[in-house]
């Protein structure tokens, strides 16, 4: 287990993202909050006063929360490129398939880059919503690298969440986006417990804590295998760590987002790494008390565990974990 804390990022501040998301969101057809599920079992587990768990396996029509910011980036970004045609992006899963899925809605054409380690059955998902699917024999990293050269020609628009000097602006859209799943919560929590990947939920997360009166404290996880923000925590810079395979698929990610990297710094209190059988544990867990996750969401679970002796939480805490996306 890898971990890092950060004292001083309770009292760190900044400015919450467009109030105009959540009502873009509001207007979509099939929108309405997710649930936040009471979890006593967990509670008394932990030793705490309420485990409540956010849970976004039904989002708009999709099972997971990706489509919250690359439908709100994809509409922002339409207004600045009006021409484009087809829409480009590189995945772990569900985000492509939510890009793809305003693909069509728009009548706009969707190709997905996918790493090779991606499952068949997350590959045949994204090409349901009628996208081209490229498999990129290597990591998620590399996928991201393919995306952006197929972006540079013609009429294509990248939709991409990991950002890096010169490509931002989309990436913040799509951080904006997730906003809405904060804005959701009306629990003062004492914890939020969140996944990272490049880290775009956890500096949403950060973004919309940071810039309130509340300032609960913020835990992030992620795979021991694909540690890139706990590592470059750990190191005071960004780095980029070797990635392979674990069931975390939508947690696979070698470099932080150079957009998330400077919030997380600052704003994040912790971060911890867990194994494939424990986010697995987790999956069986919270499934047992009839919440669907995946691994990339029930890692929160796992993470709490993993991390909970070195947490200042008691027996009136309030702690919510944010489940991303259903069981597959």
């Amino acid at each position: 287990m890898l971990w890092h804390s950060n004292p001083a990022a309770k009292a760190w501040r900044t400015t919450a993202a467009p109030a105009e998301v959540l009502a873009f969101h509001q207007a979509l057809d099939g929108y309405r909050p997710t649930p936040l599920i009471a979890v006593p079992v967990l509670a008394a587990e932990l030793g705490v006063g309420r485990v409540l768990v956010k849970d976004e396996s039904q989002r708009l029509g999709l099972p997971a929360f990706k489509a919250l910011g690359a439908w709100w980036a994809i509409h922002r970004a339409l207004q600045d490129h009006p021409k484009t045609t087809e829409l480009v992006t590189a995945t772990d899963g569900n985000h492509g398939r939510a890009v793809a899925r305003m693909a069509a809605t728009l009548g706009l054409r969707a190709h997905v880059f996918v790493p090779a380690v991606i499952s068949e059955r997350a590959v045949g998902a994204i090409r349901s919503e009628g996208a081209a699917v490229t498999t990129i024999q290597g990591s998620y990293d590399a996928a991201v690298v393919a995306a952006a050269a197929a972006a540079a020609t013609g009429d294509n628009l990248l939709i991409q969440d990991s950002a890096w000097p010169g490509y931002e602006a989309i990436p913040q859209y799509i951080v904006d986006g997730y906003s809405t799943l904060f804005r959701e919560i009306d629990t003062e929590p004492d914890l939020v417990v969140l996944p990272m990947g490049v880290g775009s939920i956890a500096q949403a997360a950060v973004t919309h804590y940071r810039s309130g009166v509340a300032a609960p404290r913020l835990l992030g996880v992620e795979p021991t295998s694909a540690a890139c923000v706990t590592a470059s925590l750990q190191a005071g810079k960004p780095i980029t760590v070797s990635t392979g395979r674990t069931v975390m698929a939508g947690l696979n990610c070698g470099t932080p987002s150079s957009l998330a990297w400077p919030v997380l710094r600052a704003g994040l209190d912790a971060a911890v790494t867990v194994e494939d059988s424990e986010a697995l544990q987790a999956v069986e867990d919270l499934g047992a008390v009839g919440i669907s996750s995946g691994a990339s969401g029930a890692a929160t679970l796992a993470g709490l565990r993993a991390a909970r002796d070195r947490l200042p939480l008691t027996s009136s805490s309030t702690v919510i974990l944010i489940s991303t996306e259903a069981a597959s």
